[in-house]
């Protein structure tokens, strides 16, 4: 493949909710531009998209994929994404590098979930916007209905460039109000057609209605829309263009992927009004050293610099890194510096992808998506630039993963293994994490819902052989005091030889304190030689309750007194003794279980708050505080026992129909009601 100037490169992400047609988009895309000789099905398993084991046993979407398509002298890289909102993090690493964006929207479905996520996504970022309404030769598709909801959804701005041909199984095309032309597809090609009379007004008022945006967008073509004076071709098409650019048009066609209608114009419409890199302001990074602030542009004589969006791991290939290229000029056998890592990389081949094959490039300018395979040291979001003039961008911000469960092997010693494997599948997917929690001995997976989690445990096996199971996360409980109580603790041995005596005294008590220990020692009671060991014993009893063996916080102990032996008190006597008195101390001092606290804030649609809250309320939560949002969604601020909260995304998912999300973080330790306590403490019991 050649290398492509800027200005003849536009890179293009497909968002949508699941099912409406992303992948059939780029097969009759890829169908239209002669690159395959048949338009595969997402639900036969053959689209070149859809490549991974995991997307064809499921049939959808899992990971972006890059299709790049020459079209008229133009490269479109189309990124692929999934529309599923497990898999959230692949949509957001790909808008971090696009020029626009095209979101599909069902015909029969019209405006669902994830067309509003796309949507949200697209304008936070600024992104110039296209919409294409798939499936306009499925039974009740209604052009119409879908046009009035997206412009109710999101404002007169959503503007339709097209009157669809037809309608259900006879729809064959469309009218380009645009530029006044209809064209009839025939499965393969299309043809230039006479507007039918019957939408010759329709077209015009449409018309009439884009000629106002176009006039808007250059004072000289509004005094001659003023005046009366039709537009150009090319004027329209520029006024369009800086419209759309500018965010102030979205534009709205129509087709039927799977029969390859629509497509040639969606091609064109591409290449004619999205922008291209060179229309896109400059980037702004940092210098790794000053942390100055520096901007690149696409002009020829600034140096190179790249960042990673999206890591492929293979255990055969190896590691496939996508990047875009931000300035300058990428050839293979460069050495590139990563300014995340402070690490020199050796480009070896240079090549693109087309879902998972391969295509070699000799070089790539400034604007374009390529690959290059087997970097040493860079992940998802590290910037590669020259060495000479190092640059770093801004990292991509994933969504918090909001669903915690436990993994741990089915077979015994592949511990190892699974941590190597989640390693290299975190560098594949950033949008998840694992950790290993030391005090519940559980291995932590947080994913974005259900189905992410279980596909990683898929890819455990398929690609590392390591079969696992998922259990419920353990809850970190504490113990501590409510009363006060005063023990002595003594530990006498005599077995021949020097024996061993500790004797102490020490009163026990509440503290806002982690740990407290005071000694009041009078007379020499206890040598100070042996009051650290004292200390030591009692910090070591904490690691372990007596009501369910859990570590013990919030406690002062203060040791008052005590006795020795000359020959036969030691350290170990008198930590000894300390642990006795632990015991002793705490099972008088009305010891109770503490459960860990975190505050949750919720973003929720208006009118799922009532349900939210009585949600929450179940959970034994509070709400401490609501907050209007600008979208006009609603922020919760809400407190809640962490056991009732791991497996809060699936629920939240399903009382907002997804449309709900949270964040949450540790606050503090409470005291846990009665029944929460007997329940902890059984389940102690029966696992000794």
């Amino acid at each position: 493949m050649k290398a492509y100037e800027a200005e003849k490169i536009r890179n293009i992400a497909l968002l949508g909710h699941g099912g409406s047609g992303k992948t059939s988009i780029t097969e009759a895309a890829l169908f239209t531009a002669g690159l395959t000789t048949r338009i595969g099905r997402t639900e036969d398993g053959n689209t070149v998209s859809d490549f991974d084991k995991e997307e064809t046993s499921r049939n959808i979407s899992i990971s972006t994929s890059l299709i790049p398509i020459e079209w008229e002298g133009y490269k479109i890289n189309f990124l692929d994404t999934p529309g599923y909102f497990d898999f959230i993090g692949e949509a957001q690493s790909s808008v971090k590098v696009t020029g626009g964006v095209i979101i599909a929207v069902d015909a029969t479905n019209g405006v669902e979930v994830g067309t509003e996520k796309a949507w949200e996504m697209a304008m936070a970022r600024k992104i110039p916007t296209f919409i294409f309404v798939n499936k306009m030769d499925r039974e009740n598709s209604n052009f119409e209905k879908v046009l009035s909801d997206l412009r109710d959804t999101f404002g007169k701005k959503v503007a339709p460039f097209q009157i669809p041909l037809g309608a259900n199984d006879s729809f064959v095309g469309n009218v380009n109000v645009a530029k006044m032309i209809a064209r009839e597809y025939t499965g393969k090609d299309c043809i230039d057609i006479p507007i039918p009379e019957e939408l010759k007004d329709k077209a015009m008022e449409i018309r009439e209605m884009l000629m106002e945006s176009v006039a808007e967008s250059d004072d000289e073509l509004m005094e001659k829309y003023f005046a009366g004076e039709p537009f150009t071709d090319e004027e329209m098409q520029s006024g369009l263009r800086a419209g759309i650019i500018a965010g102030e048009i979205v534009p709205v066609i129509c087709g039927a992927a799977t029969k390859n209608i629509g497509i040639h114009t969606l091609l064109n419409v591409i290449t004619d009004y999205s922008p291209s890199p060179k229309d896109m302001p400059a980037k702004e990074g940092v210098n790794p050293y000053t942390k100055k602030k520096i901007t690149r542009t696409l002009e020829a004589d600034e140096p190179f610099s790249a960042q990673v969006f999206k890591t492929i791991v293979d255990p055969y290939v190896g590691k496939i890194s996508l990047l875009k290229i931000i300035s300058g000029n990428l050839t293979p056998d460069m050495e590139v510096y990563n300014s995340n890592k402070d690490e020199k990389e050796k480009i070896a081949n240079l090549f693109s992808l087309r879902g998972k094959n391969q295509i070699d490039v000799q070089a790539a300018r400034a604007g374009d998506i390529v690959a290059v395979a087997k970097l040493q040291h860079t992940i998802t979001g590290d910037t590669l630039c020259s060495v000479n003039a190092p640059i770093m961008y801004s990292k991509i911000d994933f969504s918090d993963p909001q669903l915690y469960l436990a993994i741990e092997p089915k077979a015994k010693g592949d511990e190892e293994k699974i941590n190597m494997g989640l390693v290299r599948l975190t560098e594949e997917d950033p949008s998840f994490s694992f950790e290993r929690n030391v005090e519940t001995k559980q291995t932590l997976i947080r994913g974005q819902g259900e189905l992410h989690i279980k596909v990683i445990v898929s890819k455990l096996k398929s690609k590392f052989g390591i079969d696992v199971e998922l259990s419920d996360a353990k809850v970190p409980y504490r113990e501590t005091i409510k009363g006060k109580s005063d023990v002595q603790g003594k530990h006498k041995k005599q077995s021949g030889g020097h024996g061993q005596y500790g004797d102490v005294k020490i009163k026990f008590e509440p503290s806002t304190e982690e740990f407290e220990f005071n000694e009041t020692v009078f007379g020499g009671a206890v040598p100070k030689a042996y009051i650290p060991a004292v200390e030591k014993g009692l910090r070591e009893s904490m690691e372990q309750g007596v009501l369910a063996g859990y570590p013990v916080i919030n406690v002062k102990a203060t040791l008052f007194d005590g006795s020795y032996h000359d020959v036969d008190s030691s350290e170990m006597a008198f930590k000894i003794a300390a642990g006795i008195a632990f015991r002793k101390g705490m099972e008088l001092a009305k010891p109770v279980i503490l459960e860990p606290i975190v505050e949750l804030k919720i973003i929720v649609p208006e009118a799922y708050m009532g349900e939210v809250m009585g949600d929450m309320n179940k959970r034994r939560g509070r709400i401490n505080g609501i907050e209007p949002q600008i979208n006009g969604d609603q922020l919760i601020i809400a407190e809640a026992p962490q056991s009732e909260t791991f497996k809060y995304a699936i629920d939240l998912r399903s009382i907002t129909q997804a449309r709900g999300s949270f964040t949450s973080k540790f606050v503090r330790y409470e005291e846990a009601p009665p029944n929460v306590s007997e329940q902890v403490i059984a389940a102690a019991k029966a696992e000794k």
